[in-house]
């Protein structure tokens, strides 16, 4: 990006985190399902799910945070379907500024709001017994993965949100997604599920995202895995933003 497209997205960021701070409750119901979903499986199933470690709360964190993204970027669609049937596109695009910056802004603000629910989501399992044991470069790699991770579904959502004919049309593509955690390693070893409900979950992108991230967040190695969680957000990432920019700008030819 330009030097006046990365000033024009600062601005419309700035525009969009203005609303956010508006109304926490966003981040407050992102945050407080996943928060509940790790208490429900560490104090009520936990003691009854043996996943090879004696500290369930380890094992099921990755699976956690991947759930909270998922939710969050679901408030991204619904705030693009607004601003999208608000008019306000058309009051942007007549404005000097770039075209891009308008979707930049909701994408940077989707990413900044997700953060801020990671960090919260991890800090309460610090307090219930997270415990980790990843370096410095562990903790970084962490942080990137799930930066990849939030940008390949924001872009998702962008398409949802451009192409929803209703603010219900655009947060529900969230659902399938929210759901994939739950058939994959997030909660449970693969190797406990029948076989096609495992070969499912063995190669699906969740899998080997989560399989990534508790190694790193246990200071393990961490093998292939990390290489093909790369590849699925990396992937993802780039055929939803090609997407979400041809509907743009078929939008606003």
């Amino acid at each position: 990006m330009t030097a006046h497209t990365l000033s024009d997205t600062g601005v419309m960021l700035g525009r969009s985190m203005r609303h956010i701070t508006r109304s926490l409750d966003t981040i407050i119901t992102v945050t407080i399902m996943p928060i509940g979903f790790m208490l429900l499986f560490v104090f009520v199933f936990g003691g009854a799910i043996r996943a090879g470690t004696d500290h369930y709360v380890n094992y099921l964190m990755p699976g956690i945070l991947l759930i909270a993204i998922a939710s969050g970027i679901s408030y991204t669609a619904f705030r693009l379907f607004n601003d999208l049937k608000g008019g306000i596109f058309e009051r942007f695009h007549s404005m000097p500024i770039a075209r891009s910056s308008v979707l930049w802004g909701h994408v940077l603000t989707s990413l900044v709001s997700n953060l801020v629910s990671v960090a919260i989501i991890i800090g309460v399992g610090f307090a219930i017994g997270f415990r980790s044991s990843a370096g410095v470069l562990d903790w970084l790699s962490v942080v990137g993965i799930l930066v990849l991770f939030t940008l390949a579904l924001t872009w998702i959502a962008v398409i949802a949100g451009l192409s929803a004919s209703s603010p219900d049309g655009a947060t529900a593509f969230s659902y399938p997604i929210i759901f994939l955690p739950f058939v994959s390693s997030a909660f449970v070893p693969t190797d406990t599920m029948p076989g096609p409900v495992r070969a499912f979950a063995e190669n699906q992108p969740v899998t080997s995202i989560v399989n990534a991230l508790r190694a790193l967040l246990q200071g393990q190695p961490v093998g292939h895995d990390i290489w093909i969680a790369l590849a699925w957000c990396v992937g993802i990432l780039l055929a939803a933003y090609a997407a979400a920019m041809v509907i743009y700008r078929r939008k606003f030819a």
